[in-house]
């Protein structure tokens, strides 16, 4: 019983999760935040602990470098994080690693959820240096990255996910799709990124019962979170 009250209080807490998100970046578009800075973006996020320090400053870091390959702006890692750790995400699982940025937010998350990261990335380069940055940030223990075509090593999952993140080849979201929905749990989230570019993605989590999908209102980066109801 007290298993079922957890459950359902999970849910709703993802649900109000994303609704604050999109009301919160729906109002900055129109007049800046409290606490906003210059043309009203959200202020940098600030440290509670040493360990989001550490990892917030390879993320500044990263961004200076320019290390920024085809990565999720700012706005859209911290809706990552406070997703994953909404959720009490255990197990996520990103497509596209690139240079590690969205596994960075993540790694916010799992530090105080206890998960882990499964990060798939077709280009060693790029691979090579998310890795770097994990180490870096001292969350590599928190990451297994997977180098190769990820349309064939997926098949390696077999346990429940919690979140999927697909970041990727744009044709390719819906074969990630079909091949990653039977693993994630009922309650768990897929969240896709620039699904202005995956309308074939788009219309099969808004056209499938079994989903419940929400755009929320983050200018011009096309994010999709999609819900796998009970």
């Amino acid at each position: 019983m007290m298993e079922q009250v957890e459950l359902r209080m999970r849910h709703t807490l993802t649900i109000l999760a994303v609704l604050l998100v999109v009301a919160t970046t729906a109002a900055g578009q129109r007049r800046g935040p409290r606490g906003s800075g210059p043309g009203g973006e959200l202020s940098p996020p600030l440290a509670k602990t040493e360990v989001e320090k550490r990892i917030l400053a390879v993320l500044n870091d990263a961004v200076k470098a320019g290390e920024l390959y085809a990565n999720v702006p700012a706005s859209d890692g911290r809706m990552l994080r406070l997703l994953a750790e909404t959720v009490n995400a255990r197990s996520v699982v990103e497509i596209g690693t690139s240079t590690g940025l969205s596994g960075l937010w993540f790694c916010l998350a799992l530090e105080k959820t206890g998960g882990r990261l499964t990060t798939f990335e077709i280009d060693p380069g790029r691979a090579a240096t998310a890795m770097a940055h994990f180490k870096k940030a001292g969350v590599d223990r928190l990451v297994t990255l997977v180098q190769g075509d990820a349309h064939q090593t997926i098949a390696r999952l077999k346990d429940p996910i919690d979140i999927v993140f697909v970041d990727a080849d744009k044709e390719g979201y819906v074969d990630y799709l079909n091949k990653l929905l039977p693993l994630v749990r009922p309650g768990g989230l897929i969240i896709a990124h620039n699904i202005d570019s995956a309308p074939d993605y788009l219309t099969a989590v808004t056209t499938n019962p079994d989903l419940e999908t929400v755009l929320p209102a983050q200018a011009g980066n096309g994010m999709a979170v999609t819900l796998k109801k009970r």
